[in-house]
C-alpha cells in the first residue's frame, strides 16, 4: 500500500519530492484516493496523519534539483504510474 506521511523535517523523509506543473518533467504520476484500501503500489496514494499509518514519509521540497523524485498529480487513477526507471521504484507503496 502507499500510505503517505508528510513529514515536516527533510531528515525524517524516506524521500525529498517535488512536484512540477508538467506531466513530462516528473519521474512519478501519482493519484490521491480517498480511501485508505484503495492505496497500493508506488502510484495511488492515500495520505495519512500520524507516523504508526505511513508506508512511507515525504518531505516536499522548494526547488527540483534537491528532489529525490518529481512527482506530478494524475487527474485519474489509471494515469498514475512511474514515467521512466527510477531508484525508488517498488519502494513508496
Amino acid at each position: 500500500m502507499a500510505k503517505i506521511l508528510v513529514v515536516d523535517h527533510e531528515r525524517d523523509a524516506d524521500a525529498k519530492l517535488f512536484r512540477v506543473e508538467k506531466d513530462r518533467d516528473a519521474d512519478l504520476h501519482f493519484f490521491e484516493v480517498e480511501k485508505e484500501r484503495d492505496a497500493k503500489g508506488d502510484a495511488l496514494w492515500f495520505f495519512v496523519e500520524k507516523e504508526r499509518d505511513a508506508d512511507f514519509k515525504i518531505f516536499w521540497v522548494t526547488r527540483d534539483r534537491d528532489a529525490d523524485i518529481k512527482v506530478y498529480k494524475a487527474a485519474r487513477d489509471r494515469e498514475a504510474k512511474w514515467t521512466k526507471s527510477h531508484k525508488f521504484q517498488n519502494r513508496i507503496g
